[in-house]
């Protein structure tokens, strides 16, 4: 836990921290179809206004999509995912005071995002998709998210047959983390995402959240993303915009289980939440 506490982040010239507090990474869905705020940001100057709106509630950093990566999406072409992004990264990139990260599977979309000013990429497949991208991160020295995940959005919860979903998990990213650095990415640069909902179902996402300090022991900082998604939806019984509370219940467990990055749509409330369960952590 102290080895993990006292870790940072090194991306592109931006060293993050995640050694004094639990960080919050609100989300920027430049998308038409996201299942939690799809079609609201696309234009330019609503998305900065969401952004600074975000910041000022407390956002340690932001993370920007857009291709929806929902299970059953339907994919994007790098023309067109460049084409969503082009005019919100030209608008938040060079005003952002905090850095900020692009969630994409693409070489060609990371390369320009980072011309824009991100310096985080976020890759949900981690450097499976796209042969290119491993390049383009160990080139531009800028962070990388390694998430787990099967197959692809459209197939993932056909493939959510594991023997131990927890070592299953672990051991993956693992194994991404070597191949990472095989390429040329050191270990300051990533963080490692256990892909709650991507490939797995309510019960394996709740043992997953509850067996999360396994992680640990892969040495980097957890970032982990609940918000608003099926699972709590199942639990629940709430839709999609009703799901605030049970994503505060998740991240809380998220939190007292180790977790340094909470990546959420709704900032103002969940940071509350953050604070309050990093308190009992470390108490």
């Amino acid at each position: 836990m102290d080895e993990i506490r006292s870790a940072y982040l090194q991306a592109c010239h931006v060293r993050i921290p995640c050694s004094r507090h639990v960080l919050v990474m609100g989300i920027l869905n430049v998308t038409p179809d996201s299942f939690s705020d799809g079609g609201h940001f696309l234009d330019p100057q609503r998305a900065l206004a969401h952004v600074e709106r975000m910041v000022s509630e407390g956002a340690d950093l932001v993370d920007i999509g857009a291709e929806s990566t929902r299970p059953g999406s339907q994919a994007i072409d790098e023309q067109e995912e460049i084409r969503r992004l082009k005019p919100v990264m030209e608008a938040i990139g060079k005003r952002a005071t905090v850095p900020l990260s692009i969630d994409t599977r693409k070489a060609g979309v990371a390369e320009r995002a980072i011309d824009w000013g991100a310096v985080i990429i976020n890759d949900i497949s981690a450097l499976e998709h796209d042969s290119r991208m491993g390049g383009v991160v160990a080139r531009t020295k800028a962070g990388l998210v390694l998430m787990h995940m099967r197959g692809t959005p459209q197939t993932m919860q056909q493939h959510c047959q594991y023997d131990n979903v927890v070592e299953d998990v672990r051991d993956y990213l693992g194994s991404r983390m070597d191949h990472a650095e095989e390429i040329g990415i050191a270990r300051e640069h990533m963080l490692i995402d256990p892909g709650i909902g991507f490939a797995k179902n309510e019960q394996q996402n709740l043992s997953l959240l509850k067996g999360l300090g396994s992680l640990q022991q892969l040495g980097r900082p957890v970032l982990i993303g609940v918000s608003n998604k099926s699972f709590i939806g199942t639990v629940t019984g709430q839709p999609v915009a009703q799901r605030i509370m049970g994503t505060a219940a998740a991240v809380a467990a998220a939190v007292l289980g180790g977790a340094r990055i909470i990546r959420v749509h709704d900032v103002g409330s969940i940071r509350e939440v953050v604070r309050m369960s990093e308190a009992i952590a470390q108490t």
